[in-house]
């Protein structure tokens, strides 16, 4: 992905560094050569020599570009569970990918985590966007999941002869799962994403379930670590969790039913979390709009209070949360993934600057580019949001993509109300 050739001063502006520390007022921005190399009080800014560019942001807010920490760019309007792997052929599949890539941009998502992709289209798109082909967040693959048989993910009945291959690997026992991995790994995958328990959404694997022995977790994290790759899961269980965490996963998705003993062991192996609960919010405020049934809608109402009380418990001891998840479905569509930064904010009882900071800096470190972009530091990449307004006082503007003045990817301008001119 290119850089910005030259100079480019933010002005104007108050300023949002990702890090949590207080926001400076009349704040500048000096970018140069598609990097950070001032952020801080106008009155300290070097001088921008005569040829730089100046983007005014009329008083406004200047931020990290945000960080989708879980992302399912093959999901599209998915109403039922036929439309996750047999409603469209893989290559119709692969253009809406594509273009889910780019709403995400211009939602002021400069960068994402896949959590799970149909067959190896997060991988190659990937490709696309880092090679200028495509526009879209700077992306972490992850391919295909993996789940035990019977698990959550195995939902077509065996007298069709489907198979899930598109989807998800299905694995009984440790060989098994290790094999997976290695085909993952194959694959070019940067994440392996398993299911250690069910979801609220099945009948036969349910949230408090567990969908994969903690033997064969053991064999996908060896497999992955063996070849520098990462590991995660889709843990709702308390058990899950832990049985995640002994074996040494490097994210947890959800982590919803944490007790006591769970946070413990989070916090000593210092291992992120992505609770992803505006998808629950909007299953149950959205359910019965989509005739989903009463069980199912009480089962998201569970995990809605369970994944918001663990995560209170997680910031609160000091811990790490991504924010993001589950975008795709017909009730939680693509474009709306800034409602899970509000819903943090007006629901969990994050302060705007905890919740901004959640879905920029600890994003970044998840993807394990930390060093590289997340923050609005020296020396980092230029991947930056300019918002027309002050998100600390309504955190309801990151969900306008009409009030960005800029959203920039290493210093170029990608989208926003100065795309056009800027680059007529």
């Amino acid at each position: 992905m290119r850089l910005a050739d030259g100079t480019t001063l933010i002005h104007n502006a108050q300023l949002i560094d990702g890090t949590g520390k207080s926001v400076v007022a009349d704040a500048a921005v000096l970018v140069r050569d598609g990097r950070i190399a001032y952020a801080g009080p106008k009155s300290q800014a070097p001088s921008a020599p005569p040829e730089a560019r100046h983007i005014d942001a009329r008083g406004g807010t200047v931020m990290p570009g945000l960080v989708e920490a879980h992302y399912h760019p093959t999901y599209f309007n998915v109403a039922e569970l036929a439309d996750l792997d047999v409603k469209y052929p893989v290559e119709y599949v692969t253009l809406l990918a594509a273009a889910n890539c780019r709403l995400a941009l211009e939602c002021g998502y400069t960068a994402a985590r896949s959590g799970g992709s149909l067959h190896n289209i997060d991988v190659w798109l990937k490709k696309a966007i880092d090679e200028d082909l495509f526009v879209g967040p700077r992306l972490a693959a992850s391919g295909r999941e993996i789940c035990g048989s019977g698990g959550l993910m195995d939902w077509n009945p065996d007298y069709l002869k489907l198979g899930m291959e598109g989807l998800i690997l299905l694995v009984n026992g440790p060989t098994e799962a290790r094999a997976a991995a290695r085909k993952l790994v194959k694959d070019g995958v940067e994440w392996i994403k398993t299911y250690p328990t069910g979801d609220a959404a099945s009948r036969h694997a349910d949230h408090h379930s567990l969908c994969m022995t903690e033997e064969e977790m053991k064999a996908v994290v060896a497999e992955a670590h063996n070849y520098k790759v990462k590991v995660t899961g889709h843990c709702r269980a308390n058990l899950g969790i832990k049985n995640a965490l002994r074996a040494g996963f490097d994210c947890l998705e959800h982590g919803t039913f944490m007790d006591a003993e769970a946070l413990d062991m989070l916090m000593e192996r210092k291992t992120p979390v992505v609770p992803a609960l505006q998808f629950e919010h909007a299953s149950v405020v959205r359910g019965p709009e989509f005739k989903m049934p009463d069980w199912m809608i009480d089962g998201h109402k569970e995990t809605l209070e369970g994944g918001a009380d663990s995560a209170r418990m997680i910031l609160k001891a000091g811990g790490r949360l991504g924010l993001g998840g589950d975008y795709g479905f017909a009730w939680n569509p693509h474009g709306d993934y800034a409602k899970e930064i509000s819903f943090f904010v007006n629901y969990v009882g994050f302060t705007p600057l905890e919740a901004i900071m959640c879905a920029t800096r600890s994003g970044a470190e998840i993807m394990g580019c930390g060093d590289k972009f997340g923050t609005v530091e020296p020396g980092k990449l230029a991947d930056l949001l300019i918002v027309d307004g002050d998100v600390v006082k309504d955190i309801t503007l990151l969900e306008n993509r009409k009030r960005f003045i800029a959203v920039m990817q290493g210093g170029v301008i990608k989208a926003g109300q100065l795309l056009a001119p800027l680059a007529a």
